[in-house]
């Protein structure tokens, strides 16, 4: 791997990858990545199907590696928001309190905690609407309020804006930005370039399963040190 480590010596790893494998099929889909986490805003980029949302789901424990491990630190929190969030069949009010009674609150602070969620993200008006009859870009925005509500120390996010036109898109960075100056850690994907610039710190760059670059944000977009990050910049491979 080529790789430059972000403010070494100075910021300790949060997360850290020992040669962290899931193969399938003879297909190597993530394939022996070792990599540390040490800034609080990470956005992880490459080719379709080089293997960006299964890392993810590695990382979130949605999946079990092949081989290698997951090193953490100390344990955090995690809540994951996906493209396309699962809503359940009822309100938006209700879809954020199932979240917080799952982590034992009470009743009441559910309700008082998922309130207050909802007018974080400007929503507080739809709370008592069915989630499932919402537009693309309020789902989201519930999703990212269940994810918030639940106080997350670690938000992973699987292209979060992929299929929201760029008033929601605008609306739910403006959201991932607040939680983020909250003080939580930030892991995402995105197609999404520009996003990628205005939102991360670090860039991990993922081809072929394998991690190939990971470098502060500035450096990469401007200095990316491998040719296939090179290629993937010039050409926005899809």
């Amino acid at each position: 791997m080529n790789a430059s480590p972000m403010n070494a010596g100075v910021k300790s790893a949060w997360l850290s990858l020992d040669s962290l494998s899931l193969h399938s099929a003879g297909t190597h889909i993530v394939d022996a990545a070792t990599l540390s986490f040490t800034a609080q805003r990470t956005v992880v980029l490459g080719p379709n199907g080089a293997g960006k949302s299964t890392l993810l789901r590695l990382i979130h424990g949605l999946l079990r590696p092949t081989s290698g491990n997951l090193i953490w630190p100390r344990p955090l929190t995690q809540a994951m928001v996906f493209q396309r969030p699962v809503m359940l069949r009822t309100t938006a009010l209700e879809n954020i309190i199932y979240g917080l009674r799952l982590q034992g609150h009470n009743a009441t602070e559910c309700r008082t905690r998922a309130l207050a969620a909802l007018e974080k993200v400007g929503l507080t008006p739809i709370a008592n609407r069915p989630a499932r009859l919402l537009s693309g870009g309020e789902q989201q925005r519930v999703a990212l309020a269940r994810a918030w509500a639940r106080e997350p120390q670690l938000l992973i996010l699987d292209e979060p804006t992929a299929s929201l036109d760029p008033a929601s898109t605008r609306e739910v960075e403006r959201i991932i930005g607040e939680i983020a100056a909250a003080g939580t850690h930030l892991l995402m994907t995105t197609h999404n370039l520009g996003q990628a610039r205005r939102m991360a710190e670090q860039i991990v760059f993922i081809d072929h399963g394998r991690i190939v670059e990971q470098t502060p944000v500035e450096q990469f977009f401007n200095t990316p040190q491998t040719e296939a990050a090179q290629r993937f910049l010039k050409e926005e491979i899809p």
